[in-house]
């Protein structure tokens, strides 16, 4: 799963450093020759739009996600187990919730032919279909992870359960920070 993540991370960096070029670009071109590429912030829009489902599924994948730890450390085991397989279960809704709607609205974008109301007139169908793609990807992620919780359910290793779906403790977290620390000197 860290190569998927690595992958998405990828795709949303090159993506976000093309997106940067062109907005260098384009504020040169109004400044130094008062000409504008007229869109840039249309493909700023669809940037966003793709690119936060590749977001996700890296947050879901390498749990990076912002949690409240001051109460679930005090939490018994089994609750704590209990509270991991609804989050995942939880964010696996989710992401089929969002796959379900952006194919719905990829739908209705291709029945009515709908195209951009900017100057690039685009139609919507291109970047709508790479949203999907995307908002597949994170869906594909949350799958995974709910298989895997499975797994390790029928095998009955709830301590997997455990250290894998639940927040890093305090100490790991301090660990990772200095270690990250030593890397950066």
């Amino acid at each position: 799963m860290k190569r998927y993540s690595r992958l998405c991370a990828l795709a949303f960096g090159l993506m976000m450093t093309i997106l940067c070029v062109v907005i260098a670009v384009e504020t040169l071109l109004r400044k130094v020759f008062n000409h504008s590429l007229a869109g840039v912030d249309e493909l700023s829009g669809y940037a966003i739009a793709i690119g936060a489902p590749l977001c996700f599924a890296i947050a879901a994948i390498e749990q990076s996600h912002i949690r409240v730890n001051l109460f679930y450390i005090r939490l018994p085991r089994g609750l704590k187990i209990a509270l991991n397989i609804l989050s995942i279960l939880l964010l696996n809704i989710l992401a089929i919730y969002l796959a379900i709607f952006t194919y719905r609205t990829l739908d209705e974008t291709s029945l009515f032919g709908s195209i951009a109301q900017t100057p690039w007139m685009t139609p919507l169908i291109w970047p709508q279909s790479i949203w999907l793609i995307s908002m597949l990807i994170f869906c594909g992620a949350t799958n995974f992870l709910v298989i895997r919780l499975l797994f390790l359910l029928a095998n009955r290793n709830l301590d997997r359960v455990v250290s894998e779906y639940g927040p890093d403790a305090i100490e790991d977290e301090l660990a990772t920070e200095l270690t990250d620390l030593e890397l950066r000197k």
